[in-house]
């Protein structure tokens, strides 16, 4: 017979397993290849959080109750100006990794909302993800029978006053258990929404900031994750994105601010490439479910690489369609998620 002290031993090492499995997740995915100045908003992120910025975005999701609701969002629209069409493809595969883990690990009802015009781009990598696209209803019956793993795809309003309108609709009809979101970005202190070079890129984007500001108003967790301070969540560290990020202090466009955005977060999740975030939060979550299924693998990278090109959502960093993200090249995102599988492995 097992004494007691042996199994709180077990508990215990088990315990400390995870988060050095946690902290080396941390560090890889901060590591600032692009030298945005990610390393300084991590330190100031990890200072605030006390422990690991991954380890503590995955416990939040996992606390999700068995057949809660979580609403996500990612895309940013990326040349308005020429066409409401364009998005960009750092965000989405990551966010399709954190819902597929969300469904197979909670059972969870996940509500994506996102730009009309970018519905059908974003709703192909949720498909990608193995999520079907289903309506709330549909939904619903999904999560009641186990018998499908879905995603419910809905349009967010591009104009402030419907915006806010629409936040608190939304909030009361679905009653989420958190909020998510992948490199989303974020309005500064004088309401104008930034590109990384300073840039107004307002126009024709969904004003899903209101959403998260109203949910943080009501006390529902918010979890998110940013490369660059322009993003939903980094509000949190705001001081240290104008002091250590390109433009973060004073953009380019004349409103004069910086291009930091104002909306924070209860975790904040930072991170060189925000799908690298979001891939090690997910080997985080398969770390504590103990179920590989939860990964976001090497392999399907891959597939949400390609479908993200056959989509059209363009690598921002040099205007083109391709699979290279952030002008990091494909086969770096598919080596962080196999580095992420083999950091986690000895817990799977």
């Amino acid at each position: 017979m097992v004494s007691r002290s042996a199994v709180r031993r077990g508990m215990m090492a088990e315990s400390c397993l995870v988060t050095r499995l946690d902290n080396r997740l941390d560090q890889l995915v901060n590591i600032d290849m692009g030298e945005r100045g990610v390393e300084h908003l991590y330190q100031a992120a990890r200072d605030l959080q006390g422990e690991s910025l991954v380890g503590a975005a995955a416990e939040t999701l996992m606390a999700v109750p068995e057949g809660g609701t979580v609403i996500l969002t990612t895309g940013s629209v990326s040349r308005a100006w020429i066409t409401p069409g364009l998005g960009e493809n750092d965000g989405p595969s990551g966010a399709a990794a954190i819902a597929r883990a969300l469904v197979l690990g909670r059972n969870a009802l996940c509500v994506m909302v996102c730009e009309e015009s970018l519905l059908s781009a974003i709703g192909s990598v949720m498909q990608a993800a193995g999520l079907s696209s289903v309506t709330l209803e549909q939904a619903a019956i999904a999560r009641t029978d186990r018998s499908l793993a879905t995603v419910v795809m809905l349009p967010y309003a591009t104009e402030d006053g419907s915006g806010r309108a629409q936040a608190t609709r939304m909030l009361d009809d679905l009653k989420p258990d958190l909020l998510f979101s992948a490199e989303r970005v974020g309005r500064n202190e004088y309401g104008v929404y930034h590109s990384m070079k300073g840039i107004d890129y307002g126009m024709g984007r969904a004003r899903v900031d209101f959403l998260f500001d109203e949910a943080l108003a009501r006390g529902i967790p918010v979890v998110a994750v940013g490369d660059g301070g322009n993003e939903i969540g980094m509000g949190r560290v705001s001081n240290h994105v104008k002091a250590h990020v390109p433009y973060g202090d004073r953009c380019q466009c004349g409103c004069g601010g910086g291009i930091g955005a104002v909306t924070g977060c209860n975790i904040l999740v930072t991170a060189a490439c925000s799908n690298w975030g979001c891939t090690a939060i997910s080997a985080a979550m398969a770390a504590r479910a103990g179920d590989p299924k939860l990964l976001h693998s090497p392999r399907r990278e891959a597939l949400l690489l390609d479908t993200m090109v056959s989509s059209g959502l363009i690598n921002s960093a040099h205007g083109i369609v391709d699979d290279s993200v952030d002008g990091f090249p494909r086969q770096s995102h598919i080596g962080i998620a196999e580095l992420c599988r083999t950091i986690v492995s000895r817990a799977l």
